[in-house]
C-alpha cells in the first residue's frame, strides 16, 4: 500500500510561520506534524512507501526532511511555486499517481491534520470493506458544515451522497482529508477529473466515486485537529494527547 500525503498548500493563513516553510513540517509538541502522522502509520506494517506531494516552494524542505526517516518517502514535487497557480488536490493526488506509475491500493490524506486516535484503525476498517473509504464525524455547527465535506450514509455506512462546501448540508456528517482508494479506484481518479469533479478539494473525488461504485464511511473513535490558522495551531499545542 502506497501512502499519498497531500502537502502543497501555502497555508497563507499561518503566515509568518509558514511564509517560507511548510505547514506539515510545523512542530507539535516538538515533533513535525508528519512525524506525528507517519510513525502512527509505520505500526501497522502495511505502508510500504510514502509520497509527499509538495508545490516546488517548498518541496526542499521536504527532501531534507525525508533524508531523517528510515520509512522509504518520496518528494513529488508538483512544479507550482504560488497559491494562485496551485493544481488542487485531486490533480495533484493524480499528478503523483502520473509521475510515479502508481498501481497500488492508496491511503491519502492530508499533511497539516492530526488526530487522537491511531489513523491504523481506519486502515483496518477499509480492509474489512474491501471498498473505498473515508472518515466521518458528527459536526453540530451549520457555519462549519458548510466549508466541508459532508456525506449521507445509510445504516451499512455506505455512503449515499456527499457534497463539498454544500450551502445547504444534508447531514451532519462531516469528512476530514483522510481516504482510502482500493487499486481499482484509484486507477478512476483521471476519469473523475475528466468527467468534471472538482479538484481544489480532495473530497471532491470521492463525492463523484460514491456515484460510480460503493464507498463506505467510518465513525471516527476520536478528534481530529485541523491547523489551519494560528489560533488552532496555538490550541493543538496545548491539547493535542495521543489516545492509541
Amino acid at each position: 500500500m502506497k501512502c499519498l500525503i497531500l502537502a502543497a498548500g501555502y497555508a497563507t493563513r499561518l503566515y509568518p510561520l509558514t511564509e517560507n516553510f511548510p505547514k506539515p513540517l510545523l512542530p507539535v509538541q516538538d515533533k513535525p506534524i508528519l512525524d506525528w502522522l507517519i510513525d502512527d502509520m509505520d505500526t501497522l506494517g502495511e505502508i510500504d512507501e510514502y509520497v509527499v506531494i509538495s508545490n516546488h516552494k517548498f518541496a526542499h524542505h521536504f527532501d531534507a526532511w525525508a533524508k531523517t526517516k528510515t520509512q522509504k518517502v518520496t518528494v513529488v514535487d508538483d512544479g507550482t511555486s504560488s497559491n494562485e497557480t496551485r493544481l488542487g488536490a485531486v490533480k495533484d493526488i493524480q499528478y503523483a499517481i502520473d509521475k510515479l506509475g502508481l498501481d497500488d491500493d492508496m491511503l491519502v490524506i492530508a499533511g497539516d491534520n492530526l488526530l487522537d486516535f491511531s489513523l491504523t484503525k481506519f486502515i483496518q476498517y477499509a480492509k474489512e470493506k474491501n471498498t473505498s473509504c473515508i472518515m466521518r464525524f458528527y459536526e453540530p455547527s451549520e457555519k462549519k458544515l458548510v466549508k466541508c465535506g459532508v456525506v449521507t450514509i445509510d445504516e451499512n455506512d455506505k455512503i449515499l451522497e456527499m457534497t463539498e462546501k454544500s450551502p445547504t448540508p444534508a447531514t451532519h456528517w462531516c469528512c476530514p482529508p483522510f481516504y482510502y482508494y482500493t487499486k481499482e479506484d484509484a486507477k478512476l481518479v483521471q476519469k473523475g477529473i475528466d468527467s468534471g469533479c472538482g479538484v481544489d478539494a480532495p473530497g471532491s473525488y470521492i463525492a463523484w466515486l460514491c456515484k460510480q461504485t460503493t464507498v463506505h464511511a467510518m465513525e471516527m473513535p476520536g478528534k481530529r485537529y485541523d491547523i489551519g490558522n494560528l489560533e488552532s495551531y496555538e490550541a493543538v499545542q496545548k491539547e493535542y494527547v495521543v489516545i492509541k
